[in-house]
């Protein structure tokens, strides 16, 4: 039987489970996670929180990975700026980025979010507002959300994945993980 691990991954910390980047070493999955067998399905940025999801079973990984699978993922994205209606609707009807049009994506203004404190926090400018965005998207381009947000002149400050498709951060503290029973 597949294993299927739902880990809530810190800022700054590497989506594998060894650093070969830099003389000066860097938190890693191992960190945190002492399962053997068991792989990311999808590589995320270390400068992002998110659900990650870990599995030893190709498939599954495929599934929850590849775009072809169509697969939502939602994001709470803190943005430079005030969104209007023209920066929502294009992201709504999908933006042009230097690798093509994204597909459409669901956004909306929301609230900020009852999330965990980052560390380091986030930075604040007195001068220049900040806002919320619930963003799903059904793809996964390389630092797509931030490239979206940038492209509508909102950029990214903090970037949480709070779902891949019905599996969500409820309940799993940063850092932490829990395994989800396989039918």
């Amino acid at each position: 039987m597949s294993r299927l691990i739902l880990f809530n991954k810190p800022y700054d910390v590497l989506c594998q489970f060894t650093d070969r980047g830099t003389d000066t070493p860097r938190a890693t999955l191992s960190d945190f996670i002492d399962l053997p067998g068991v792989y990311p399905a999808g590589r995320l940025d270390r400068d992002s929180e998110w659900l990650l999801a870990l599995t030893d079973d190709g498939r599954l990984q495929a599934r929850i990975a590849d775009p072809k699978f169509k697969l939502a993922k939602t994001y709470l994205v803190q943005v430079e700026g005030v969104p209007d209606a023209a920066a929502l609707e294009s992201l709504r009807r999908g933006v042009a980025l230097k690798d093509g049009m994204t597909r459409p994506a669901l956004v909306e203004a929301i609230e900020p979010p009852d999330l965990w404190p980052r560390n380091p926090p986030v930075r604040f400018r007195k001068t220049v507002p900040d806002s919320w965005l619930r963003l799903t998207i059904r793809e996964g381009r390389n630092r797509q959300v931030r490239r979206m947000t940038a492209a509508v002149g909102l950029p990214t400050l903090r970037l949480v994945r709070w779902s891949i498709g019905d599996w969500s951060l409820d309940d799993i503290a940063p850092g932490e993980w829990r395994e989800v029973p396989q039918r």
